[in-house]
């Protein structure tokens, strides 16, 4: 096992890795930039390294910097938490050239599914459902109007080398069309530095849902179930859930299979996530891979027992995984609401600003993870999570409920955030009975509270 790890991020993840190594006996390095360098979580840390200015580019996205970092404290290994520089595969290889263990896939197999026309064309190459779309990156608007009449509207415009919902437009006409590329290029281009887009039909009324899958360099894998992620606003997570409510037994042991076979033949270690779409007909379809750890990680660590990240750090260090698929139960049903600093009745308009009183929920089966606390600054330079709250009990009834009495009791003042929205979700009769999709937050929003 490790003896020094740095991690390479901040805020709540960075907390969460950091308990996960102090309960292994591994020593951690934080980074922080100067946004943060005042934030109390950074005191559990045994070692911590100011890398820049607050902006993201000059700190947490600022390679040579960690590097150095990670140089001068003689860490092991690196672990990049979600986001940033997670599933940059240039980062793990510049980790791999400088001796440090990355926490994670290697950046070869990081590479095949960095670019997400690619990595379709893998998941087709292995007989795995894809959505119609481009067989590669679009070049021009006409070229987009090309295959927009082949495959038929509505389409979705992606960013090829994106994620985190970032670099995505819907087009229903040949208008909307060439409006969405220009503006879809431009957001790639600002967002991950590579302007590429490809197309691919528009599911309507499809649900979000994704495999975990762990995997070591023995060539054990094993996946621990799927999660439901289609509350989504801008095509970023809202609430998930395990396991899906929409999902049969015999639609879930398809998935799990395609998310393995995937898994399989890029020859993937440590943990990722296969995502899909499902349509209204029970058809699924691969999107792609993350190959890093979850935002939503903890519903499958709270159903399965078993610590994601622990298990991360394990593989990385050249560990055997012990688990076998067998043995993996899921029991209960467990919900995260991700609590994020926005005004949801206003655009989602971010909310900045210090935290004047700060009340986390308990009680049975009830988890806070966050960095935050009274008299917190949150820095506007960052995303807007400031934590997450997730219930686990036997049924889905019981969760619901318990997560009704939990954010109710969840205090969070001097700053909007999502909890009345998350309550309006969590207290509707189609999120109750289970009929939801991915257009049913922003439909719940601009409908108002109806």
């Amino acid at each position: 096992m490790f003896s020094r790890v740095l991690i390479a991020n901040r805020g709540e993840i960075a907390l969460r890795i950091i308990r996960a190594c102090k309960e292994l006996g591994i020593e951690t390095v934080a980074v922080c930039s100067k946004a943060d360098e005042n934030a109390s979580y950074l005191r559990y840390a045994d070692d911590t390294v100011c890398i820049g200015p607050p902006e993201p580019e000059e700190s947490y996205l600022n390679i040579p910097g960690i590097i150095s970092a990670a140089e001068i404290t003689d860490v092991d290994a690196i672990h990049p938490g979600y986001g940033f520089l997670s599933e940059t595969s240039h980062f793990a290889e510049v980790c791999e050239s400088s001796n440090i263990i990355f926490v994670g896939p290697s950046s070869e197999t990081m590479k095949k599914m960095e670019d997400k026309s690619e990595a379709k064309k893998i998941a087709k190459e292995n007989k795995i459902h894809v959505i119609p779309g481009s067989e590669s990156t679009v070049e021009n608007q006409q070229e987009a109007l090309d295959i927009a009449h082949k495959i038929g509207y509505p389409v979705l415009l992606k960013a090829s080398c994106g994620g985190g919902g970032r670099g995505m437009r819907v087009a229903h006409n040949d208008i909307s069309l060439m409006n969405a590329f220009v503006i879809t290029q431009r957001e790639a281009q600002t967002a991950f530095k590579n302007s590429s887009i490809y197309i691919e039909k528009y599911i309507e009324h499809s649900r979000h849902i994704e495999v975990q899958i762990l995997a070591d360099k023995y060539g054990n894998i094993i996946h621990l179930g799927e999660r439901d992620c289609s509350l989504q606003r801008r095509h970023q997570k809202l609430i998930e859930e395990t396991p899906s409510p929409a999902v049969s037994e015999s639609l879930r042991e398809e998935i799990c299979r395609a998310a393995l076979k995937l898994a399989r033949a890029i020859n993937y270690t440590n943990a990722g996530t296969v995502e899909f779409l499902v349509d209204k007909h029970g058809h699924y379809y691969f999107i792609e891979m993350n190959t890093r750890l979850q935002v939503e990680h903890p519903i499958t660590e709270m159903v399965t027992g078993i610590d994601l990240v622990k298990e991360q750090l394990r593989i990385a260090s050249g560990e055997r995984l012990e688990l076998r698929q067998k043995n993996v139960r899921m029991e209960g049903v467990s919900i995260e609401c991700r609590i994020n600093a926005e005004d949801p009745y206003n655009g989602f308009r971010p909310h900045a600003g210090r935290i004047t009183m700060y009340t986390p929920p308990g009680g049975k089966g009830v988890r806070v993870d966050s960095h935050i606390h009274t008299g917190y600054e949150i820095p506007p330079y960052y995303d807007s999570l400031i934590g997450k709250l997730i219930v686990h009990q036997k049924t889905r009834e019981e969760a619901i409920s318990c997560m009704k009495r939990a954010l109710n009791e969840f205090v969070i003042e001097g700053v909007k955030t999502t909890i009345p929205l998350q309550l309006d979700i969590i207290t509707h009769n189609c999120y109750g009975n289970g009929s939801i999709d991915t257009n049913f937050v922003e439909n719940l929003v601009g409908k108002g509270k109806e």
